[in-house]
């Protein structure tokens, strides 16, 4: 691929506010949105726990009858021994992953991800459950960063609450176009960004609501970069990024976590404002919508289509940048990025016995050239091939989380990388 130690894929952490809250959510909460499995699935999860409380139940009240009688010695025994069995059905699953990283793309390190899956109430058998976690990025260029958040569903599935803090410093390239395609500007940049979202429920499983982003960044080229000039610490780009906007889902997924049936759709719109405290006012919009089929009770086929769209005049990192998330796998960020793409990929999903699970999975996307900032106008059409397969490893049996190992064919080379969850 022609990629430095120092490439663009960190830029998938702190490539500003917007990036850097949705590859979180991306690689923790799982999906999109930011980062859950559905009634179906809950309900059953809960037949299970109370089939395996009934015998403990009859064990219970037969106790209590012996008692009644002077010659029944019955010991208290039998009747703890239900309860510590209902205590190990859990009321959630933890989810660790310590990801090795050792890649030309990203470095040698480690990304340590702790989750932890959980009904929000015990009395409510309704609602998805909720999720918390953290992650953290290690390698050896020096590039470090960690991000908390979770998402909670609330009142039998009517709130979805999302929220997010990343902060960190991470290297990344800025690469030329046309003739200069190989040529690159070796960045480092540091920040933070907050996120949060409140999401409520208004009928035919349609969710609508308010978000909101904040944040801050320093940009400067990498010192030693191969400049005959030395370069200031304090010369660089200070921005602040602050937005208002909205978001609309529809999710009939079974299942967040591994989905066999159902489709799920969202569009979000991210309005940032110099009246905020932004210091760029532009606007970005996404979409994105996904169907799943069960082929046999082993065997998934999932869709994917994604469109992104800037307007106004963001910074060269608010733009629709192919590789800071899942939408084509295959491609470095900061290589295709532009005031437009359309991505769409096709996914096999096969589940192998001890945990272990196959992928296969083919793309086809695209930059539509068009905007008034130079980084827009240099960017001409490119049509984007994807393809590759991965490994998967069940962390959570309960509820199908998985770890995922994908290694992708692109345009321009080859990508691996490695998450929590399915790529969508």
């Amino acid at each position: 691929m022609g990629i430095a130690s120092r490439t663009a894929r960190k830029y998938e952490f702190s490539g500003g506010a917007r990036i850097l809250t949705q590859c979180f959510l991306g690689a923790l909460l799982v999906c999109a949105g930011y980062f859950s499995v559905s009634v179906p699935c809950l309900a059953q999860e809960n037949l299970r726990v109370e089939q395996s409380s009934a015998p403990a139940t009859s064990e219970e009240n037969s106790p209590k009858v012996a008692r009644q009688d002077p010659q029944s010695t019955a010991p208290p025994k039998p009747e703890t021994q239900p309860k510590k069995k209902k205590k190990l059905a859990g009321r959630g699953a933890f989810v660790v992953a310590p990801l090795p990283i050792s890649s030309p793309a990203i470095g040698s390190g480690i990304v340590p991800v702790l989750g932890y899956i959980f009904p929000f109430s015990t009395k409510d058998k309704v609602s998805p459950p909720s999720t918390i976690g953290a992650a953290g990025l290690i390698t050896d260029n020096g590039s470090r960063g960690f991000a908390i958040g979770g998402q909670f569903f609330l009142k039998e599935n009517t709130y979805e609450i999302t929220t997010g803090f990343v902060h960190g410093n991470v290297d990344y390239n800025i690469y030329g176009t046309g003739i200069a395609s190989n040529l690159k500007l070796p960045l480092v940049q540091t920040g933070e960004a907050y996120f949060g979202e409140f999401l409520r429920r208004i009928g035919w499983k349609f969710f609508v609501g308010p978000r909101f982003i904040t944040g801050r960044s320093f940009i400067t080229v990498v010192p030693n970069s191969g400049s005959s000039v030395p370069i200031p610490p304090e010369v660089g780009l200070h921005s602040n990024l602050t937005s208002l906007g909205a978001r609309l889902t529809r999710d009939t997924r079974p299942n967040h976590f591994y989905p066999l049936s159902g489709t799920f759709f969202t569009f979000t719109s991210d309005f940032f404002s110099q009246g905020l405290g932004s210091k760029y006012s532009y606007q970005s919009y996404k979409t994105e919508f996904s169907k799943f089929w069960s082929l046999s009770p082993r065997q998934v086929l999932a869709y994917d289509a994604d469109f992104c769209a800037t307007s106004g005049a963001p910074p060269f990192y608010g733009n629709c940048i192919y590789g800071t998330n899942n939408q084509l796998r295959g491609y470095i960020a900061g290589k295709y990025f532009t005031r437009e793409t359309a991505s769409t990929q096709l996914e096999y999903r096969l589940v192998l016995p001890k945990r272990f699970g196959l992928v296969v999975f083919g793309g086809l996307g695209g930059t539509i050239p068009g905007g008034s900032q130079p980084l827009q106008q240099v960017q001409s059409g490119k049509f984007l091939p994807s393809g590759g397969g991965g490994l998967r490893f069940a962390l959570s049996q309960k509820y199908h989380v998985n770890l995922r190992a994908d290694i992708a064919q692109g345009r321009d080379g080859h990508t691996f990388g490695m998450g929590v969850g399915e790529a969508f």
